[in-house]
């Protein structure tokens, strides 16, 4: 659940600190107040899209939310797989800056925002308030049925065969056509032009080693020496000569305490080892040549090699896995025949695997569908549609070429009167109608999800009377197992809820704030009488107000 939001400078926010608690949270004000922006922010922490018009007008350079939350076991697994995990709390963070740009953090350490939204996704749904005008979409429909099967791995399943096999599809194309002499020529003539040269990683780096050492011949050749004559050269008093005096020295007088046995076996080893440095490096400084010669082919080739690599639009240290690439293509169109023939046995076992997963979902989608559609039809029921029915229709379309999700076609059908037969939901429900399909929708596919945080933004919009009590009780139940939060002008749902927020506008030093304030319940019943209607608020309305409220405490 959300504990805790905070936010900063944030559209007309100056500053806001919100502890927030289980059930039903409902946050109301007059229309224009900035109810949505408590949403706004919360979608934002999670990954939302960001510019920079939600930094608060003359309120610095940028905009903070953060927020804590209890984390689900499936949230505190992922977490763990990305190292992120901090126990069952999370605090995450998003600034976002004048110039739009924005910074996650995950527990303070710095994500990308697509990491955010993945953990949203584990955390939080969001009811918008045109829900309604998607749910036309058969996109939008299949999701709706695919959210609510239990399995999840049967569509993932049928994802990854269908990419394997436009994976082995696309090869496929690619090996044929009529350009393919075209495109075999063309290869021919790269991978010629790069076989001219030892293109491999230990020969790349042979060169640049070998240009590095003739490069800097002259200074090798003076460093080797003067360090040859301070370690090995009696007349200017070099460190082998006074290593040997010292241990000569000392050796005259260890007979005298055991002590300085161990200070001359240590000095008599780095006499050793000072002769072996000497006469390693009079070794490197003979064979060490300066050839200028040697140093310009090598120059050329180098400079030769990077002009290529630039012509095929790689680094230089990618070279040689082009080169075997732009080899392997070649081969493979060359071999077009024997190629094709492996390819195209692939694919017939690729499609085979997919259509036997699409079959499986299919046969889960329609299995999934009738109990839904009575869900749904159960729910149109409460929301003042007695003769409203949804039925999900599933058929799958066996010439359609494969995709991600199938080859099902999904179609929600509905009728609103009793005895009608169903049609396609765009021909036959009206906006009013349509509101409340898409609410009972919602309701029950909030049941069935599962993260721990529901949020419903004015989706009870073109909803009145007992209907709108009726959704307040059917939120409120949604509250027993999960933490919901919604935004609503119905004073029937308002009295529903556990808790309350109001927000309103200040304006102040010619600047606009919103102010969100924690109704106790004496500021409770002001409210819902102001919601109820009216200039002003009378005694009779906060009389009805007071009696809705204990009406509401008493069948929860």
């Amino acid at each position: 659940m959300l504990h805790y939001l905070q936010i900063e400078n944030f559209a007309i926010v100056k500053q806001l600190k919100l502890h927030l608690d289980s059930g039903l949270t409902i946050i109301s004000g007059e229309t224009g107040a900035g109810k949505s922006i408590l949403i706004d922010a919360l979608s934002l922490v999670l990954g939302d899209r960001a510019d920079s018009t939600v930094v608060r007008t003359n309120g610095g350079e940028t905009a903070r939310v953060s927020a804590v939350f209890t984390l689900p076991p499936a949230a505190q697994a992922w977490l763990q797989q990305q190292q992120l995990n901090n126990g069952h709390e999370c605090a995450v963070r998003r600034v976002i800056n004048h110039n739009g740009r924005s910074r996650g953090y995950i527990n303070e350490q710095p994500v990308s925002v697509q990491t955010l939204r993945q953990l949203g996704e584990y955390l939080i749904d969001i009811h918008g308030q045109h829900a309604h005008q998607s749910l036309l979409k058969s996109e939008a429909q299949r999701q709706i049925v695919d959210d609510t099967v239990t399995d999840k791995r049967v569509l993932e399943q049928v994802t990854q065969a269908y990419q394997h096999w436009k994976s082995l599809k696309t090869a496929l194309d690619n090996l044929g056509g009529q350009d393919r002499e075209a495109k075999i020529a063309f290869l021919r003539y790269q991978v010629q032009e790069l076989e001219a040269f030892e293109l491999t990683t230990e020969a790349l780096t042979t060169l640049e080693n070998e240009h590095r050492r003739l490069a800097n011949a002259h200074k090798l050749v003076e460093n080797c020496q003067l360090a040859l004559t301070l370690l090995d050269n009696e007349e200017t008093g070099a460190i082998l000569s006074c290593l040997n005096q010292a241990n000569q020295i000392l050796e005259n007088v260890q007979k005298h305490d055991e002590q300085l046995n161990n200070i001359t076996a240590l000095l008599a080893g780095a006499v050793i080892q000072t002769q072996e440095a000497a006469g390693e490096l009079r070794h490197y400084l003979h064979h060490l040549d300066i050839d200028t010669t040697r140093l310009q082919a090598v120059q050329q080739e180098i400079v030769t090699l990077q002009d290529l690599a630039r012509k095929h639009r790689v680094r230089f240290a990618e070279l040689p896995a082009h080169f075997e690439k732009l080899t392997n293509q070649l081969n493979e169109l060359e071999n077009y025949e024997e190629n094709a023939s492996h390819l195209e046995a692939e694919l017939v076992q690729a499609l085979q695997a997919y259509r036997v997963g699409a079959e499986v979902l299919h046969q889960q989608r329609v299995k999934t569908a009738q109990p839904l559609g009575e869900q749904i039809s159960a729910e149109m029921h409460k929301l003042g549609m007695p003769g409203g029915q949804l039925v999900i229709a599933v058929s799958a379309d066996e010439d359609a070429p494969p995709a991600s999700t199938g080859t099902d076609i999904i179609e929600f059908l509905v009728t609103t009167n009793l005895g009608h037969a169903p049609k396609p939901l765009h021909k036959v429900a009206s906006g009013g109608e349509l509101s409340r399909i898409s609410l009972a929708i919602q309701v029950i596919s909030a049941q069935s999800s599962g993260v721990p945080i529901l949020v419903f933004d004015e989706v009870d919009v073109g909803i009145g009377g007992g209907v709108a009590e009726i959704v307040g009780q059917s939120l409120n139940q949604l509250s027993q197992q999960r933490q919901v939060l919604c935004i609503t002008h119905l004073p029937q749902v308002a009295c529903q809820g556990h808790h309350h927020l109001q927000v309103s506008k200040i304006f102040k030093q010619e600047n606009t704030h919103a102010h969100i304030k924690v109704l106790d319940t004496e500021q409770r019943v002001e409210e819902i009488a102001r919601m109820l209607g009216g200039v002003e608020i009378t005694s009779q309305s906060l009389a009805h107000a007071q009696e809705m409220l204990q009406h509401s405490r008493q069948s929860m």
